[in-house]
């Protein structure tokens, strides 16, 4: 097994007269859990549409597992095992819980979406099973995806990013809009399922990133300013002007 899940090297993202990503150097190791934090308009979610394909970088390289996919097609990036959750969640709401998660575990199959009919019972249905649990759904599988709240939709999206077997999972605000008690489910169910994938988190929630938080990037006009521990990053003093300084 590769030392290295993913690595970035001098990458750089330029939109006009705006330096998005500015030749930021990243190393992340398999079953890493990251939080990646700065300000608005700080590069992060860039960062996540470079390494997913969706755009593609004026200079540097982009590695997954010792592999150049810099200019790999996303779909392309998909199937090696890169998967993404966007900050809105994206579920089928006129179907269950569990057709949703058996739509997204069939995805990674050449032929893409599979019908819920169709399932091969026996791969599909114990694998959504146990990540029906994971995700802290299992009372509500044979629900309806739209009577769930939105903290509720949000981990059933986590649970299809999971379905899809991921060796690298990417979070953008996955506790966006959510309720207090909601946010602490949230961190609770993030720590345990990033044990067996490595997981990048963008998020501004001071209290959930100290609730889950391994290692931190912090990014300041497409750049790298700090990494470390959260008690490391927030001491520092240029950390605490651009960013925390600025948060109650």
């Amino acid at each position: 097994m590769s030392t290295v899940a993913l690595e970035t090297k001098n990458l750089s993202k330029r939109f006009g007269g705006l330096q998005a990503i500015n030749r930021v150097n990243l190393t992340f190791k398999p079953g890493e859990l990251r939080c990646l934090i700065g300000p608005n308009g700080a590069g992060k979610t860039t960062l996540f549409n470079l390494i997913t394909g969706r755009i593609k970088p004026d200079e540097g390289r982009i590695l997954f597992e010792g592999k150049d996919i810099t200019r790999l097609k996303p779909h392309e990036i998909s199937r090696l095992g890169i998967a993404r959750k966007f900050q809105v969640p994206t579920v089928f709401d006129d179907l269950t819980i569990l057709e949703n998660l058996g739509i997204a575990a069939g995805g990674r199959q050449s032929t893409g979406l599979i019908v819920f009919s169709r399932w091969d019972k026996t791969s599909v249905l114990g694998q959504v099973r146990e990540i029906i649990d994971m995700v802290h759904l299992s009372a509500r599988g044979d629900q309806l995806a739209a009577t769930l709240s939105h903290g509720e939709k949000q981990w059933l999206e986590i649970g299809m990013v999971l379905a899809y077997r991921p060796r690298i999972m990417l979070l953008d605000e996955p506790t966006a809009g959510m309720s207090p008690s909601e946010t602490m489910e949230t961190s609770h169910i993030i720590r345990s399922v990033s044990k067996n994938v490595t997981t990048v988190v963008i998020e501004h929630d001071i209290k959930f990133l100290k609730e889950i938080a391994e290692n931190v990037t912090v990014l300041h006009r497409g750049a790298v300013i700090a990494e470390g521990t959260f008690e490391e990053v927030e001491n520092i003093a240029l950390v605490r002007e651009v960013y925390l300084g600025r948060r109650g």
